[in-house]
């Protein structure tokens, strides 16, 4: 029967089999998934294992447990700023379009006369009749106030009258009926004396004459 202890000697020594190959392979613990491991990485080759936390290539960092990795934040884009100002600007030029046209209405050039003229039926009146005497005062079209006087040539003149002339309106027409009674007849003339907005006279003449 043979001894079945191993025998003594200096260059023997045992080896000690290790726990797994006696009890099978470790039991693995859980594994751990973690935001900071990728789960699915297609054709990768961990380089290394430490425990539960897997480390795949040089591209991705392991941070300690508890460690987010950082994240970066985009900038929201900046407005155009320049398409702004443009819209700005041209709201506000047809606003200032505006008020200058409504200034200028209001405010803008006075009324001026650029001609005056009078006239009547060369004919004269008819016995115990009157002449119509027509004087055209031309303007500018500006709105105001034209202020005048008719002097006859007997001697009579008008108090001051005044015609208001408004806006867009170039001429405006004035009248003298000047009334004549008896038989003969009588050279007359009639002048139209404009006050403002600038001094001016205009004048015609005519003959009345009745022999019935």
């Amino acid at each position: 029967m043979s001894d079945s202890r191993a025998p003594e000697d200096d260059d023997y020594s045992a080896t000690v089999l290790g726990s797994h190959w006696i009890s099978g392979p470790p039991e693995q613990p859980a594994q751990t998934k973690r935001f900071d491991t990728p789960q699915d990485v297609s054709g990768a080759v961990p380089d290394r294992v430490e425990g539960s936390l897997l480390r795949f290539g040089p591209g991705v960092t392991a941070r300690p447990p508890g460690t987010p990795f950082p994240v970066a934040v985009v900038p929201a884009p900046r407005r155009r700023r320049g398409a702004a100002l443009r819209r700005y600007a041209l709201a506000a030029v047809v606003l200032a379009a505006v008020l200058a046209y409504l200034g200028w209405q209001r405010l803008g050039p006075a009324l001026a006369v650029t001609a005056v003229s009078v006239s009547t039926d060369p004919k004269g009146p008819a016995c115990d009749s009157a002449a119509d005497v027509v004087a055209l005062v031309r303007t500018n079209g500006r709105p105001g106030t034209l202020r005048y006087r008719w002097v006859r040539s007997d001697g009579t003149r008008s108090d001051p009258l005044t015609e208001r002339v408004p806006s867009g309106r170039k001429e405006a027409t004035l009248h003298l009926l000047w009334t004549f009674q008896g038989k003969g007849t009588y050279p007359a003339e009639a002048e139209l004396e404009l006050i403002s907005p600038v001094h001016r006279t205009a004048a015609v003449g005519f003959t009345y004459g009745c022999r019935a």
